[in-house]
């Protein structure tokens, strides 16, 4: 990820040209001992030479020094691994400096800054105290809104919005959030429908069906998400709460979501386990964990996303994420946040008595890497 690659344009170009290393020094006036370190990259030519080495070559400075402040997308999807890989594994302080490094030598490729966001978001828990893990949260934030203001691209920066709201939520600031999402709630045309159409009356039924799938795909997701704070806010209607979750276990059934997507399916378990929990049921909360403890110590990994049979053109479209198909976090890093979220959660203090839930956590712990327990 080196930005500047003078030599190799050097080299290239004065063989192109034909000249020797001692041409190219008389002209510009310099020894060939210092062109032959331009070109082996020992060193760089004074400032005050690029133009009129720029011009002897008939190409733009940045050309000459093959700038690139940017980074494709498939590096900058290797790097978020990389780092969450190191995030498991290397001391947390370490990896978060190196982050830093990258954020300020690429402060101008956004859709990297996005990703830089979203790979502090996700591991700030693993700061160790909630003091660090807030300041991190806040850094994230920053660096999505700088998204947001300065990137041209819409869909970026619509990214980028929501996951800044998201921040103020983890913060506790819901003003802040609102403000943020004013107005992004309003009623909008389902855009898959049109492309879909336009597929089919062009011929092309073969990416009609595609789009179609990654449709219903992305609404089923949103629509496990949207359960979960539909439990949050009708946990005081066991009634209404109990005949959500009848309904949302029938779309699971229905679409196979223990295999096609048990990521999705062990939050519903869990934001489930916590509403019976709050009511009381401790029968029904511990149902809920032992499924959830079930589904994640169970042959579910790696995670992958992947479509299936029903979802057979899926596969093509799912690459094409920014991430591709791989979790944003690390294996151990998602298997020690799954223990946790049921051990260490205080929605299930009334419940750590009960046998049925130290088998679960036992459970839960035992899944665990060596050495990551805790």
């Amino acid at each position: 990820m080196k930005e500047i690659n003078i030599a190799n344009v050097l080299v290239n170009k004065r063989k192109e040209k034909g000249i020797t290393q001692d041409e190219l020094a008389n002209y510009i006036g310099v020894s060939k001992a210092s062109v032959s370190k331009w070109e082996t990259g020992q060193s760089y030519p004074d400032v005050a030479l690029l133009p009129q080495l720029a011009a002897y070559f008939n190409i733009s400075i940045d050309d000459l020094m093959d700038y690139k402040p940017q980074m494709t997308k498939e590096n900058i999807r290797k790097l978020y691994h990389k780092l969450s890989a190191d995030f498991a594994s290397e001391p947390f302080d370490e990896v978060m400096n190196h982050c830093h490094e990258i954020i300020k030598k690429y402060f101008a490729c956004f859709p990297l800054l996005l990703q830089m966001g979203l790979l502090i978001l996700n591991h700030s828990a693993l700061a160790g105290d909630m003091e660090k893990t807030a300041s991190l949260i806040k850094e994230a934030k920053e660096l999505f809104a700088r998204v947001t203001k300065e990137s041209e691209d819409v869909e970026l920066a619509k990214q980028a919005l929501y996951t800044e709201a998201s921040c103020c939520m983890a913060l506790g600031d819901a003003n802040a959030a609102l403000e943020l999402l004013e107005g992004t709630n309003a009623p909008s045309l389902y855009t898959e429908t049109l492309l879909i159409a336009a597929y089919q009356m062009a011929g092309k039924t073969e990416n009609a069906k595609a789009a179609l799938q990654a449709g219903v795909y992305q609404h089923i997701v949103s629509l496990f998400g949207l359960f979960t704070s539909y439990f949050a806010l009708y946990g005081n209607e066991p009634e209404r709460y109990e005949e959500a979750f009848r309904r949302v276990s029938a779309i699971a059934e229905a679409f196979d979501m223990k295999r096609l997507h048990p990521g999705v399916l062990a939050n519903l378990y869990l934001s489930a386990a916590q509403g019976y929990a709050a009511q009381g049921n401790n029968d029904k909360a511990l149902d809920m964990l032992g499924q959830y403890g079930e589904l994640v110590t169970g042959n579910i990994y790696p995670l992958r996303l992947h479509g299936d049979d029903f979802f057979n053109l899926l596969d093509d479209w799912l690459a094409e994420f920014d991430l591709g198909t791989a979790p944003p976090r690390d294996e151990k890093t998602i298997k020690q946040s799954m223990a946790n979220a049921v051990i260490n959660n205080p929605a299930f203090s009334a419940l750590t008595g009960e046998p049925r839930f130290q088998r679960i956590a036992e459970k839960l712990g035992a899944s665990l890497p060596a050495g990551n327990a805790r």
